[in-house]
């Protein structure tokens, strides 16, 4: 954990950000770092508190955590601190290679750590996390998912590809990834057929495809000016 978020704050350090970004006074830059640490580690707690007997503090306290709603958490929470404060420069570019190499390093601690493993499995490459029953290594699955988008932003970024909707692209990318894993993964039918996760995954995938499509019409209102 502590070394995907050394991983995350240092590639975002190095990252050559655009000319809005670096024109942003200091206290608005962080205040969203800040907003979006804060968000995810609420996102990430939520579903436990949520989930345990009514009115029972407790989850809020112990280790259970999910990547997934944390990267929500984190995505709203920068987009309310922008709002608030006025900001109007686009910064998910530069939160998405950072968050998908911290990703990548993450996921093999939860591998290592025996938790977020798949159902039960014949692959030659399927691993036993100490049940005796030999299981889809569906972290390392994730871990190179993460692995491989890494690579595509920072070849999207070299090529000027997708400026600003990079990380709508990355997470809608997961979101897909997601719903198709969860498959593989031990949990609950929670709605029509579908798991938790698969319907919050879906659900972001929706939200995001409505704020890309706001963007672009922002962007060509924005452009295509009324003589």
């Amino acid at each position: 954990m502590l070394l995907a978020i050394a991983v995350f704050a240092i590639t975002r350090w190095k990252l050559p950000h655009t000319h809005a970004i670096r024109a942003l006074p200091w206290k608005q830059r962080l205040s969203v770092i800040v907003a979006g640490f804060c968000g995810g580690t609420i996102g990430a707690k939520l579903p436990f508190a949520v989930g345990l007997i009514e009115g029972a503090p407790a989850g809020w306290f112990s280790d259970g955590k999910t990547v997934t709603t944390g990267i929500i958490g984190g995505y709203l929470a920068i987009e309310l601190i922008k709002l608030l404060m006025g900001i109007c420069v686009k910064t998910g570019d530069s939160f998405a290679l950072p968050l998908a190499l911290a990703m990548t390093i993450g996921r093999w601690g939860c591998f290592f750590g025996g938790c977020c493993y798949g159902i039960e499995s014949t692959m030659p490459w399927a691993v036993d996390f100490g049940d005796g029953i030999l299981r889809h290594p569906t972290q390392l699955y994730e871990s190179f998912f993460h692995f491989v988008m890494a690579a595509f932003l920072v070849y999207a970024t070299a090529k000027d590809i997708l400026p600003r909707q990079k990380l709508k692209l990355y997470l809608i990318c997961y979101a897909v990834f997601r719903f198709a894993t969860e498959f593989i993964r031990p949990a609950d039918v929670w709605w029509l057929g579908l798991t938790w996760y698969q319907c919050v995954v879906a659900a972001m995938a929706v939200a995001l495809m409505i704020q890309w499509r706001l963007d672009s019409h922002s962007d060509l209102n924005s452009v295509v000016q009324p003589g």
